[in-house]
């Protein structure tokens, strides 16, 4: 992680991010590791310092808009989110009915056999994707990109159906995710 996870020296700006799946595994198919990611976001946003514009998970990726608070730094919540979620999805994977848990452990295995830090499994690709949103064309090109993935996925027909994202908060249902609104 040594491009500080994609923030560089900006720690306190808005960013657009992207945490995705070694291998670009369709991991998130299950209610359960979806709900895991959920309940990481609001405890970061709760007790950590994040502020979470928008995002959505998609089967390998997450796509969010987001910022920190005062003394926190970005690099610093997304390092403890993607350390946390890890272990905390390889322990889910152990216990729920996965019927590709054999296969997911070894790939996450493989993943980080020859990684010195990494002591088991390694889930996360190294770095945030991460994008300083500097224009608000970017950031509403960003916002309808996050919202309409699972629609382009064809997960969904339109954005607000899909519970794993904000675009239920923007349509003004009640999403999953404490979000802090961008328009």
């Amino acid at each position: 992680m040594s491009d500080n996870y994609g923030f560089k020296n900006h720690q306190q700006g808005i960013y657009f991010v992207t945490l995705t799946i070694v291998e670009w595994i369709d991991l998130f198919t299950r209610k359960e590791l979806r709900l895991l990611i959920v309940n990481s976001l609001n405890f970061c946003i709760e007790k950590k310092g994040l502020i979470v514009y928008a995002w959505v998970i998609m089967p390998s990726h997450i796509h969010m808009i987001i910022s920190a608070k005062g003394e926190f730094e970005l690099s610093d919540i997304m390092r403890d989110f993607k350390k946390f979620t890890s272990k905390k999805i390889i322990s889910e994977i152990k216990v729920i009915g996965e019927s590709r848990r054999g296969w997911l452990l070894e790939m996450f295995e493989k993943a980080g056999e020859y990684l010195k830090r990494i002591k088991n499994y390694k889930v996360w690709k190294d770095g945030n994707k991460a994008k300083g949103i500097e224009t608000v064309s970017f950031m509403n090109e960003k916002l309808d990109y996050i919202h309409n993935n699972p629609v382009e996925d064809m997960i969904v027909e339109n954005p607000e159906d899909y519970l794993f994202s904000s675009a239920r908060d923007y349509c003004g249902q009640k999403g999953l995710v404490t979000i802090e609104f961008l328009r």
